[in-house]
């Protein structure tokens, strides 16, 4: 038996740098375990309304093997004889979109495409739910991430589901964008159950620009000096150091600063050479007070 799952979505890709990605969010208990689905270098699937998650994995493989977007999408409905209650958006990794609303699907239901993604709905409170999604995905910049959130609160605002809100997903994909390196699910964020899910959503996305993605050159301070010895004295607080501050960031700094970084989640910031992630230096100084 499918599932009833009235939401609004939107499927993006950032062509540039390689990121498809998912943002749902629904009157519906944890969304992301049927809404949302991406493969790195193929493409994003969003299948909702009276789910069909077949349309998944298989949009993916249609996407694979070379279709478009909109023709994928036609496979999946002219095979499905639930077609009319269905509702689904397909974005692929060269930017092509498509959406479908079956003629069954409870109003207001809908979609919108644009260069690089499609964004859908049904049973919202009208129409300026995708228009608010569509738009502020064209508008927005920042990472695929950032714009595929910024449109679903853009949803939201407008109106939204009419039945208001549960549970919200956020599935960004990437080649090698896993934790490590060893899978390409760069992020896969969900929120089960909560009052305001995509506020929650937000909350654990900043987290995650925390711990994970590695830091970029403009974010790497040099430790010497004045930072040398405060290292020293914070990582004295949490046990990590016990010789003297020395103002110098030598070997025992060295051990002292991964011991804090590992036992902390951090260690996918961790530098190599002799600097510090600045975000995760706001972080210790915040921590110890």
């Amino acid at each position: 038996m499918s599932l009833r799952v009235a939401t609004f979505s939107i499927v993006g890709c950032d062509v540039a740098v390689g990121e498809i990605g998912v943002a749902v969010q629904s009157r519906f208990l944890a969304v992301g375990a049927v809404v949302p689905w991406a493969q790195a270098g193929v493409g994003a699937v969003a299948t909702q309304t009276r789910a069909n998650t077949a349309y998944g994995p298989a949009g993916l493989r249609y996407l694979a093997a070379g279709l478009s977007p909109q023709d994928a999408l036609d496979r999946l409905t002219d095979a499905d004889p639930d077609a009319p209650h269905r509702q689904a958006g397909i974005v692929d990794a060269q930017g092509r979109s498509a959406t479908y609303t079956g003629s069954s699907c409870i109003p207001w239901a809908g979609g919108r495409v644009g260069a690089g993604y499609a964004a859908q709905g049904n049973i919202l409170v009208g129409g300026a739910t995708v228009s608010g999604m569509a738009a502020t995905f064209e508008g927005t910049s920042g990472t695929l991430a950032e714009r595929l959130l910024a449109a679903l609160a853009a949803g939201q605002e407008a109106g939204g589901d009419s039945r208001g809100m549960q549970s919200a997903a956020l599935l960004v994909v990437r080649e090698r964008g896993g934790y490590g390196g060893h899978n390409d699910r760069y992020l896969d964020l969900r929120v089960d159950d909560h009052p305001s899910p995509i506020a929650e959503l937000q909350r654990l996305f900043d987290l995650h620009r925390l711990y994970f993605p590695p830091a970029g050159p403009r974010e790497l301070v040099p430790i010497e000096g004045a930072l040398a010895r405060e290292l020293q004295e914070l990582l004295a607080r949490t046990g990590d150091y016990t010789a003297a501050s020395s103002g110098v960031f030598d070997a025992a700094t060295r051990a002292a600063l991964d011991a804090y970084m590992g036992r902390e989640n951090l260690e996918e910031r961790a530098a190599d050479v002799d600097v510090i992630d600045a975000q995760v230096l706001r972080y210790m100084r915040r921590r110890s007070g």
